[in-house]
């Protein structure tokens, strides 16, 4: 297939052919600089949190993640290994685990963070500002039409 009938078939493409496309290639660049920094994208989602937020519990985090506490549990216990993170007992229910950031782990935070700003100069290039601007309004705009009660609990 030559150039020309690429470029025909992308112009064939549905909205929703588009973003979806877009989407794949977007979740394997930031799966690159995920891989890159040694982080499994549940890991990663983890970490983002914590660094806005420390001491959220396990259920919140896996909330987050659509995902079972079990699951969550696995992906902690493989960070505490790697000396990213702690848990801690709730001072008022023991039931409840809270997760906090090491020293290590809040470094990986900002190395998280400055792939994630790198990751969002690649997504916006060439767009002007006010084009980013309109951009970010359709894709929340698409979010919101999407999001039904079982489709994004925590989105």
């Amino acid at each position: 297939m030559s150039a020309k009938d690429v470029s025909n078939a992308e112009k064939e493409l549905t909205t929703g052919q588009l973003l979806f496309r877009a989407s794949k290639l977007a979740r394997r660049r930031v799966q690159l600089h995920l891989d890159r920094l040694g982080i499994h994208r549940g890991q990663g989602f983890i970490l983002w949190r914590l660094g806005k937020q420390q001491g959220l519990s396990q259920g919140t985090l896996a909330d987050g993640l659509n995902v079972t506490p079990a699951t969550v549990s696995g992906t902690l216990r493989r960070m505490e290994e790697a000396g990213w993170v702690v848990r801690r007992p709730d001072l008022s229910d023991r039931r409840v685990s809270r997760v906090y950031l090491t020293d290590n782990g809040q470094a990986l935070v900002e190395e998280l963070t400055n792939a994630f700003r790198t990751m969002e100069k690649e997504l916006l290039a060439g767009f002007s500002p006010e084009q980013e601007k309109v951009f970010r309004e359709a894709l929340e705009k698409v979010r919101t039409n999407l999001c039904t009660d079982h489709a994004c609990r925590t989105r």
